[in-house]
């Protein structure tokens, strides 16, 4: 292809840039391109144009996109005088200062003199006895005071009016005034004679492709979009159609996807999958026979009071279930006098009526006494986990919530032990993110050995505590098992790991639905 001279070796490329930027003009664009380079204003770019202000805005901010100019904008703030001091030729005290004889004046005299409304007359008269330039004497008529000199106190313009005699001229800027004028303005404003605009002055800046752009022949009889009559009348063949950009800037699209909070709930299903655990799911609502009585939690404890756990019921009246015949027995027994664990239990009478009470189940963990409840000797080895909402009835803050999602496990093996739960809980942490694992002794109602699990966290650099684990007591495995075994178990809270790698600092941010954090909030662990 033979191009133009002034166009040979590196100016090919721009010769080629220049032709395909016209192909994609806008038709507002073509209109406005000859006055760019004759005006840089904004203002006078739409007087000039004869376009309307709202299309040479577009037209500019289009023609920015691709790099053919630079829309500038100087912010001023502009002090103007209001309404109210419109009407003034100089400012009320100098107009009662004038008025006012080296004799007693009274305060009618002064309104009709003036012609100052009461308002206007009260509040300057007490501004200038404020600034000792007048006295009222017990007749309560006016006196003005003079200086050692016999001349007026305020003979001499204030600050305040000459500000205000130079605003009667001409506008100021904020910027412009100096310290004094300042303190003044502030006076004048809080009086409500001043007020602040502000004014954005738009102006333009060519880039060098833009330069070469205002010196193109630019067709401005385009067609934009194909319609039925330019097909019947075959102006298609006369005229030039518009070209697609497709390296325009366009608004980015917010793609569907899962909630956060779903996807690490996917993730930590995953880990525990991976590590050969089968998954416990169960109901929302169970009786506290599974949820507490099961897990040798005592029917006097506080977390059965209304205040700790959601019952449920109608008119103040709770819904009771069903209770496991044989099971009850044995578990009644434990509660009693421990039946066959070597433990004295909790004395006293195991009521069944409180057993059967509905509740929305407080922990996971109730769903690890119904699965312990089901396996025989051959089924052991066997491990556990579940991943699922419990319910408190807490007060909700930055780090309670009254849901949350619960991570339980349960390892059932003859040959378990602490070391072994370690493990699991190191392992399981450091694919979610965290470099190491504590435990440290505790106390739970219904692990034997106690374990609180300490994770450190490599963001924060510093050990966050993130749930409880131990060694189930035989108070709550040989009810449920018919035999003695170990079984170790864990329950984490699920949020508390997750706000961690989001960098959510209040629990509530999860559950808030903000759209702009749901939008930018990093895809989980991969």
């Amino acid at each position: 292809m033979n191009y133009p001279k002034t166009y040979k070796s590196n100016n090919c490329r721009n010769f080629m840039e220049i032709k395909g930027l016209v192909n994609t003009l806008h038709s507002l664009e073509r209109k406005l391109i000859p006055f760019l380079d004759k005006y840089s204003n904004f203002n006078e770019i739409v007087k000039n144009s004869g376009m309307q202000e709202i299309e040479v805005m577009r037209s500019l901010q289009w023609l920015e996109n691709k790099q053919v100019l630079k829309i500038e904008t100087k912010e001023t703030k502009l002090i103007l005088l209001t309404d109210k001091a419109k009407v003034y030729k100089e400012l009320p005290e100098r107009i009662i200062i004038n008025n006012l004889s080296e004799k007693d004046t009274t305060l009618e005299k002064i309104k009709e003199k003036t012609k100052l409304s009461d308002i206007e007359v009260n509040a300057t008269i007490g501004l200038l006895k404020k600034k000792a330039a007048i006295e009222i004497t017990k007749d309560q008529t006016l006196k003005i005071r003079l200086n050692e000199e016999g001349k007026k106190l305020q003979s001499k313009k204030t600050i305040e009016e000459e500000l205000f005699n130079k605003l009667l001229k001409n506008n100021l800027e904020l910027d412009s005034i100096k310290d004094l004028e300042k303190l003044a303005f502030e006076n004048l404003r809080s009086r409500g004679l001043l007020t602040i605009n502000l004014s954005k002055e738009r102006s333009i800046k060519l880039t060098d492709l833009g330069k070469q752009l205002v010196k193109e022949k630019i067709d401005t009889n385009i067609i934009e979009s194909l319609t039925p009559a330019i097909i019947r009348n075959k102006e298609w063949k006369k005229r030039n159609f518009r070209g697609y950009d497709i390296k325009i800037n366009v608004p980015s699209i917010n793609r569907g996807k899962r909630h956060f909070v779903d996807q690490s709930i996917e993730y930590i299903k995953r880990i525990w999958l991976d590590l050969g655990f089968k998954e416990m799911t169960g109901n929302h609502v169970d009786t506290a026979f599974w949820d507490l009585d099961a897990l040798f939690v005592p029917q006097d404890h506080p977390a059965r009071d209304m205040q700790d756990t959601f019952f449920v019921g109608h008119n103040r009246v709770i819904s009771k279930g069903k209770l496991p015949e044989e099971l009850s027995k044995k578990i009644k027994e434990v509660h009693e006098n421990g039946w066959t664990t070597g433990s004295k239990g909790w004395g006293g009478k195991w009521k069944p009526e409180i057993a059967k009470e509905l509740l929305l189940r407080t922990h996971t963990t109730v769903l690890s006494a119904r699965t312990l409840s089901k396996l025989k000797k051959e089924d052991i080895p066997a491990k556990f986990f579940a991943v699922g909402k419990v319910y408190r009835n807490e007060a909700l803050d930055w780090k309670h919530l009254f849901e949350f999602y619960q991570v339980d496990g349960i390892v059932i093996d003859p040959d378990a032990n602490l070391r072994n739960l370690k493990g699991y809980l190191k392992e399981f942490f450091r694919k979610m993110g965290y470099t190491d694992v504590k435990i440290k002794p505790s106390f739970f109602g219904y692990t034997g050995i106690s374990a609180e699990i300490f994770a450190y966290n490599p963001i924060k650099r510093q050990w966050v505590e993130v749930g409880g684990s131990g060694i189930f007591r035989p108070e709550v495995t040989k009810p449920l098992l018919g035999f003695e075994c170990p079984v170790l178990a864990w329950g984490i809270g699920m949020e508390r790991i997750a706000t961690s790698y989001y960098n959510i600092s209040d629990l509530r941010q999860i559950y808030g639905n903000d759209l702009k954090m749901l939008r930018e909030v990093k895809e989980f662990i991969k």
